[in-house]
């Protein structure tokens, strides 16, 4: 397996991965120790080593900027509203803390009802059981993109990605057949 190290690693949040992959991988060998499992995270991070790791998580710059998907972004449709566009409006504010992304939508919908919601995201790759019966897997994709799957019975109900452009200044929002381009607030 392969990750991407996060804009802003955080030391504590990757030790608590290490231990999460310690059970993991005790549940087939009883015997490895946590030490085994922070090198297996290093490597699969890219490192040679735990303390490389480590090193590399320390020298960062404490002030870095946020991640580059955290933030507030807006699309308004254009002057012609067309009638078939689900959407007036759409604002998102989404905040990243390590892999925990909270996006805070607010869509306004044609009759100008204003429809909110919150999802709270684990971009690990791993599973989470949802409401009703669902799941949802997210996971990074690079620096830039966020993708996630909503599943029911094993069955892909839904895909949204997150993609921010290089600049930072746009994010496009491709959900089932659909594109949105939103701009940072």
């Amino acid at each position: 397996m392969s990750r991407t190290l996060l804009v802003r690693p955080n030391l504590e949040h990757l030790k608590k991965q290490a231990k999460a992959l310690l059970r993991v991988l005790q549940a087939g060998q009883p015997d490895v120790q946590l030490a085994d499992a922070q090198h297996e995270l290093a490597r699969e991070y890219g490192f040679s080593s735990w303390p490389a790791l480590r090193a590399h998580v320390e020298a960062l710059p404490h002030d870095l900027a946020v991640h580059p998907l955290a933030g507030t972004w807006t699309w308004r449709a254009g002057g012609a509203f067309d009638a078939s566009e689900p959407y007036r409006e759409i604002t998102l504010r989404v905040d990243v803390d390590g892999e925990v992304v909270t996006i805070r939508d607010v869509m306004v919908d044609a009759s100008g009802q204003e429809l909110r919601n919150e999802n709270v995201l684990r971009a690990d790759g791993t599973e989470y059981a949802q409401r009703h019966g669902y799941a949802i897997t997210a996971r990074w994709v690079g620096t830039h993109a966020l993708e996630a799957v909503g599943t029911k019975d094993g069955r892909v109900e839904g895909r949204v990605t997150y993609q921010v452009s290089d600049d930072g200044g746009t994010l496009t929002l491709l959900a089932n057949e659909r594109t949105v381009r939103l701009t940072r607030v």
